[in-house]
């Protein structure tokens, strides 16, 4: 059993670790996004016969990597965090190859659940080592400074990505990219990263894992329905009415629990409740807007694949500038104001792109938006990350960076759910009034107007329910973040 200190026995072995934790969560964020541009020639060599069917290649890996994230983070408290990590990397890896041999779409659809499911392991493990190797507040600040930038860096560039290899050589590739990541994490970190576990052994709470599993899935399922199928429609409203159902039940069940899956008493701290449920708008509004924009530059504005993934080469600086800022800032001003100007220059953003229409030019029109958006991601992502695990030991440092997680793939969900949907929507209702062209802009416009309005309500909610300023410490007391 390994303490926190010893976690990694010296500064160089601790930054190396980071590193390679850092590499994985680019890969694993990349895999939200990374098919989105690939999907017309996936349809086209596999023979995807419906839209539903191949929206199952995105909708796969959400599925998994949301409703298992609970589950995962207490294993690995419980069980090891390094074993569970490397667990899911090889998994991960694994389903890559899988996907990238796939002859036949149910094997695709196969492998990004098995992705997923390995992301799922991968995820909150490292996200809890990273916790526990940097305890002290302000070195915890720029560690996860690292780490959300370039989590907020890997689901935009899945798209750059995307775009560049499936227009210069294959679709394959945007799943055989992963194998070195694997291989080399698999290497490097049984050597930089000692085991740690919670120091009470338990066992695992395998009513509260089903609950709490059950709900997620059934949440993201719903949500992911919603955007193929009208509100009203039973495939909608079925699984988000099991989803409430299981979460009432999961909360009964975890009061009463000797030894609960997620902890009652570790919701309530105000930090951790204020940085998930921002988290949520944060993640609806990001997952939309890469989605929408991408289908904009390629539908209205006449952009090609490889022209579409080059165009969001800018947000990689931005969004590094950003979390170059985001740490200093969080120390010197904490993470209320932090993240208050956060949630205002990415709603900015939005706005600036909403803007966005047939014949404007990409250095006046699509640039100065995803400028704004990326320098505010940077700015917000690691912040967010130090809010909800705040206060985490070695107790419960892998469920508070599971349920962070999964809050961020519920909020992708939600954000491709409704805001795509209200899209498609007000494109379809303008259709036989007005040019094709004219009905895309306004739906996209609507969309991303809505999602800077959420950023703005996030910012409101920040500034309300976060106190002035933090408090230094480290343990289960008042971090960094606690203010009540």
């Amino acid at each position: 059993m390994t303490s926190a200190p010893t976690l990694v026995a010296t500064v160089g072995r601790r930054r190396s670790a980071l590193i390679v934790l850092c590499f994985v969560q680019f890969m694993l964020v990349l895999d939200d996004t990374v098919v989105n541009v690939a999907l017309p020639s996936i349809r086209d060599e596999l023979g995807f016969t419906t839209a539903a069917g191949l929206a199952w290649t995105v909708n796969a890996y959400f599925l998994a990597f949301g409703g298992l994230l609970l589950l995962s983070g207490r294993a690995a408290d419980l069980l090891g965090r390094r074993r569970v990590f490397l667990s899911g990397v090889a998994l991960f890896g694994a389903a890559s190859l899988a996907c990238a041999a796939a002859q036949e779409p149910w094997q695709l659809i196969a492998g990004r659940f098995a992705q997923g499911a390995g992301a799922a392991l991968a995820s909150p493990a490292a996200m809890s080592m990273i916790a526990l190797m940097f305890p002290a507040p302000e070195e915890r600040a720029k560690a996860f400074g690292v780490w959300g930038g370039v989590a907020g860096l890997g689901g935009t560039m899945g798209l750059v990505i995307s775009g560049a290899l499936t227009g210069l050589a294959s679709w394959r590739w945007i799943f055989l990219i992963n194998l070195p990541v694997a291989a080399l994490a698999l290497a490097l970190l049984p050597r930089l990263v000692n085991e740690s576990r919670a120091p009470r052994r338990a066992r695992l709470d395998i009513p509260g894992a089903f609950l709490g599993t059950g709900t997620v899935v059934s949440l993201v399922y719903g949500l992911l329905q919603a955007g193929e199928s009208p509100w009203g429609d039973a495939a909608v409203v079925a699984p988000l009415l099991l989803a409430v159902v299981l979460a009432f039940s999961f909360l009964a069940v975890e009061s009463r629990a000797a030894e609960p899956l997620v902890p009652l008493p570790f919701l309530a701290s105000r930090t951790r409740a204020v940085a998930n449920a921002t988290s949520l708008l944060f993640s609806a509004a990001f997952y939309a807007m890469a989605f929408l924009l991408m289908l904009h530059m390629q539908t209205v504005l006449g952009y090609g694949p490889l022209q579409a993934g080059l165009a969001y080469l800018p947000y990689g600086p931005g969004i590094l500038t950003g979390m170059w800022i985001s740490s200093r800032a969080v120390v010197r001003f904490g993470l209320r104001w932090t993240l208050v100007a956060s949630f205002l220059l990415c709603s900015a953003g939005l706005l600036l792109l909403a803007g966005v229409t047939l014949g404007d030019s990409y250095a006046s029109g699509v640039l100065p938006g995803v400028l704004v958006v990326s320098l505010g991601g940077g700015l917000g992502l690691p912040a967010l990350t130090v809010a909800a695990v705040t206060g985490t030991t070695e107790e419960n440092a892998g469920v508070g960076s599971a349920i962070l997680t999964s809050v961020q793939q519920v909020g992708g969900a939600v954000g491709l759910a409704v805001l795509v949907t209200l899209a498609a929507r007000r494109s379809d209702a303008l259709a036989d009034s007005t040019t094709p062209l004219y009905a895309a802009t306004e739906g996209f416009s609507l969309a991303l107007t809505v999602a800077a309005a959420l950023l703005a309500v996030g910012a409101a909610l920040i500034a309300a329910l976060l106190g002035k300023r933090p408090r230094a410490s480290t343990g289960d007391g008042p971090s960094l973040a606690d203010q009540r």
